[in-house]
């Protein structure tokens, strides 16, 4: 297993390590003992599984209020998309950056997102599944969202069509008109 830093401290990209035979394959999706070894003790209460039909289907750019908010760690279980995090932690150095990167079934990769991170992905590909666990349980009284295209962020999506998004996703205001109560370096 292999975890790797991004360019947003606290953000990580896991590449598991694949055994393969003439029968299939064979890998360790999560486990305990790496996060231990990296310095994160995290306890995953839910898991998550969504479906996308169609290529270009974006959702998010989603988080969960203090105290409910949400680390997350996400991966494709078919098909492909681009993931993204997003720090929204007040008083950030790095506040209001976005990291990005494709994740697909053919290559396996994670991304481990810590709490005071926003969420979202676009599809790639039609029919993709999208698979994460979440350290704490969705409650739609913490839900919110920022834009996707908010130009203050300014994420580069991949170059596809007009985004297919929620009535809710068409609606979430700007990161700096949305509801946030995460401030950089104070622990919940």
């Amino acid at each position: 297993m292999k975890i790797m830093e991004t360019k947003l401290p606290g953000v990580k990209v896991i590449e598991p390590k694949v055994f393969s035979d003439h029968r299939g394959w064979f890998m360790e999706t999560f486990s305990d003992e790496w996060f231990i070894k990296d310095g994160i003790a995290i306890d995953f209460v839910q898991d998550n599984h969504s479906f996308s039909a169609t290529r270009g289907t974006l959702r998010g750019i989603h988080y969960q209020l203090n105290p409910k908010a949400q680390a997350k760690l996400v991966r494709c279980t078919r098909g492909a998309f681009y993931d993204v995090a997003v720090d929204i932690r007040k008083g950030s150095p790095t506040f209001g950056d976005w990291f990005g990167l494709e994740l697909s079934a053919d290559n396996r990769k994670q991304l481990f997102i810590p709490k005071g991170f926003a969420h979202g992905f676009i599809t790639l590909t039609d029919n993709t599944e999208v698979q994460y666990k979440a350290d704490a349980f969705y409650d739609p009284q913490c839900d919110r969202g920022i834009s996707w295209n908010d130009p203050a962020i300014g994420i580069v999506w991949p170059d596809l069509l007009t985004p297919i998004l929620s009535a809710k996703d068409q609606t979430n205001p700007l990161l700096a008109e949305a509801e946030n109560n995460f401030v950089y370096g104070e622990k919940r």
